[in-house]
Parts: structure tokens; C-alpha cells; sequence
């Protein structure tokens, strides 16, 4: 018991040190929760035949706004708050994949059917991670980028995305991808 009290605090003192502007720390927690964010890509992976790496990396992406919106006084230890955030990302992720890929394997899928199940608690701090990870690409993305990101985070295919925005659909997959480079360069 005393190592979970320890293992909390070490977290708890890593994310204070982040949010000072501290990098070491935010490199400490992604690498200590890597392999968590792989374990749960994987789980998916294997149920699904997604790629775990794109799922991993949507992991990460969670990871990364789960340290920045992670509340100790919610009473829940930021590595159950980080668990929650890797696997609604990833089922968010999967559903994307599902609509995208009409007829194909993953269009039986039910990513639902998978994750465990969601309290309000859980519902809320989820919603509060997806605010403060898009007030962190703003400021890392082009305003093309930020848009065709935010509107491919609340489910837009990428036409609606084109239309959208008046812009080509190879220019919002581009955008797309271009988000997703700076996004894996600014987590390394």
C-alpha cells in the first residue's frame, strides 16, 4: 500500500514541476507512462487489428492532456485519471476509423463494447481533458491545422472537414498530418 501512496506523490510532484514550465518532468511522466499507453494500445489492437502504433500515439496524445488537466482533489490517482483518457481516445479513434472505413472490418466494430464502464465523474474529467489539450494545440498548430484537428477531434469525416473549411480534402489530410508530426515531435 505504501508504494501506491509513493508512486501517487512521485506524479503528483512530477506534474507540479510540469505545469512550472519544467520539460524533465513532462518527459518523466510520458516515459514512465509509455508502457501503460502501449499495454492499453495494444489490448485494442489485438481486439480490433488496428495498428498499435496509431494507436499508441493517440494514447500519448491523451496522456498529454490528461497531465495537463489531471485534478488531485477529484480524489482519483492520476494513473486511473491517465487509463481513462488513453482508452476513450483510443475508442474515439477506433469510431473514427469505423466511419471511415464503410463495408471493412473495423465497420462491425463497437469500440463500446470494449472499454469498461463510464460514471459521471469519469464523463466530466474527460471533457475536461479534451478542453485544455485543444487550448494546447492552438498554440502549437497553424490556425488551419488547429481547425481541421478540432473538427476531426469532434468526429467530421474528412469531406465535412473540406467543405467546412472551403479547402481541398488532400489539403486536410495534409493539415491532418501535419498536426499529427508536430504533435509525436512535441511529445518526444
Amino acid at each position: 500500500m505504501q508504494s501506491g501512496k509513493n508512486e501517487r506523490e512521485r506524479d503528483e510532484a512530477l506534474l507540479a514541476r510540469y505545469r512550472d514550465g519544467d520539460m524533465a518532468a513532462m518527459e518523466a511522466l510520458m516515459l514512465r507512462y509509455k508502457d501503460t499507453v502501449l499495454g492499453i494500445a495494444r489490448k485494442f489492437s489485438f481486439r480490433t487489428f488496428a495498428e498499435v502504433d496509431d494507436l499508441a500515439q493517440e494514447g500519448m496524445i491523451a496522456l498529454y492532456g490528461a497531465m495537463g488537466t489531471y485534478d488531485a482533489s477529484q480524489g482519483k490517482a492520476f494513473k486511473n485519471f491517465v487509463y481513462i483518457c488513453v482508452e476513450r481516445r483510443i475508442c474515439s479513434y477506433l469510431r473514427f476509423l469505423s466511419r471511415r472505413e464503410p463495408g471493412g472490418e473495423r465497420a462491425d466494430l463497437d469500440p463500446e463494447s470494449i472499454a469498461e464502464g463510464e460514471t459521471p465523474e469519469e464523463l466530466l474529467l474527460s471533457g475536461e481533458s479534451e478542453g485544455e489539450f485543444r487550448l494546447r494545440l492552438s498554440k502549437l498548430l497553424s490556425d488551419f491545422e488547429f481547425r481541421a484537428v478540432t473538427m476531426y477531434l469532434e468526429g467530421m469525416t474528412y469531406a465535412q472537414i473540406s467543405e467546412a473549411t472551403g479547402k481541398e480534402i488532400k489539403s486536410v489530410d495534409n493539415a491532418l498530418a501535419r498536426a499529427k508530426r508536430k504533435l509525436s515531435d512535441h511529445l518526444r
